[in-house]
């Protein structure tokens, strides 16, 4: 640590790499922490889970009762040990709750007064977050899977949505209408995922085991189809040319930077994917437990070097190191089978939701040395008290 200090202070190192250095420790520090609870409200399992980037205070949740639950992460209580409180909830009880399992939530990346729900009721709502009342609801043909808002978009402010019927639909939140549809897939679409880096470029994944990269601004199809063997044709079976994966494909994840898209599939397998080429990166996570049959939420680490996968295998969290493939360790505590987790950039934390009603907090474990550093101080403090005295 003071190494780092030391040559960030006479100009021979990058600032930001005390910032990764410290940032990788934390993570790999990461344990379920006794001392965070967070208020236990869904009555059936949770499906998804999402935190507000503008303030990392808030945290969304919507489970397979229908309900949704803002929760605020923040510590007032100034105390070692604290739950964090569900601020509101649109309940049973509520006129505007989804009539059934709500699949994706997500807020509005610039501002935390409306988010976004998509559910199996065959609708999305955009809420307003003040009232708890839908300003918007979009009605579907079949069960709502996923939807995406790009976490960078200035040029458009449309919501890809995919559900039981093929088509990718494009919702805009200004005109409040559905203005396209995108066509390719054969099966429903189980996950859609803008890139952080390009407003316009979109990913899906399908049942067909197919993953499709588009840019929303061209009418003449995907603009590439990713292929597990990389155009090989000597290694696929006629039925597995183009395709992602050996089964669903219900996993979709873009790294922090948007360089590299990552899919998991029912075939137990993980795949990262160069982002721009589409080629497949060949790294070997082992297998990667899937047994979802719909859309599984996983994480990416952010601002770590390297960097992290975090993403639900039965009933734990598996990490892996983003690049090499390998399995860091095995995050342990649910009951049940895991459904979604969420990476927290601004401390290094992991919320993770499963079918066990439950919302873990995985938390970075002080280092000994900082226990002891603290404790010394005391000591010196304590003793520059008594000769005082």
């Amino acid at each position: 640590m003071l190494g780092f200090l030391t040559a960030r202070q006479a100009g021979l190192d990058d600032p930001l790499r005390l910032r990764r250095a410290e940032s990788t420790r934390r993570v790999l520090g990461l344990q379920l922490n006794p001392d965070r609870d967070v208020d236990r409200i869904h009555g059936n399992g949770i499906n998804t889970i999402d935190i507000e980037a503008v303030e990392g205070r808030y945290m969304l949740s919507g489970g397979a009762d229908g309900v949704i639950v803002i929760y605020d992460l923040e510590n007032f209580s100034g105390k070692l040990q604290y739950t964090c409180k569900a601020v509101c909830t649109v309940g049973r009880s509520s006129r505007y709750v989804h009539k059934f399992s709500v699949e994706t939530v997500q807020w509005y990346p610039y501002d935390t007064g409306m988010f976004v729900s998509s559910s199996f009721d065959k609708t999305m709502k955009v809420w307003d977050t003040e009232t708890l009342k839908p300003a918007e609801v979009f009605q579907f043909e079949g069960n709502v899977y996923c939807h995406h808002l790009s976490p960078i978009a200035r040029k458009h402010s449309l919501i890809a949505v995919g559900t039981t019927n093929p088509k990718i639909q494009l919702c805009d939140l200004k005109s409040g209408s559905r203005i396209h549809i995108l066509q390719g897939h054969r099966a429903e679409v189980l996950s859609v995922r803008w890139s952080p880096r390009y407003e316009h470029i979109l990913a899906t994944a399908s049942a067909d085991s197919k993953v499709k990269v588009w840019d929303v601004r061209r009418a003449s199809g995907s603009l590439f189809t990713l292929d597990q063997h990389n155009g090989d044709k000597s290694k696929a079976s006629s039925e597995a040319v183009n395709t992602a994966h050996n089964g669903r494909v219900n996993g979709l994840c873009f790294t922090g930077d948007g360089l590299y898209l990552l899919t998991t599939g029912t075939d137990d397998r993980m795949r990262l994917w160069n982002s721009a080429t589409g080629e497949n990166t060949l790294v070997n996570y082992g297998k990667v437990c899937n047994e979802s049959r719909k859309r599984l939420q996983f994480t990416v680490s952010r601002g770590c070097s390297p960097e992290f996968v975090f993403v639900p295998c039965g009933s734990s969290v598996a990490v892996y190191t983003l690049h090499t493939g390998e399995l860091v360790t095995m995050l342990r505590g649910h009951y049940n089978n895991v459904d979604c987790c969420e990476f927290h950039p601004d401390y290094q934390e992991v919320y993770s939701g499963g079918k066990d009603c439950n919302i873990l907090a995985w938390v970075p474990v002080l280092r000994p040395s900082d226990v002891e550093e603290d404790s010394d101080h005391e000591v010196k403090v304590k003793g520059h008290n008594n000769r005082k005295q």
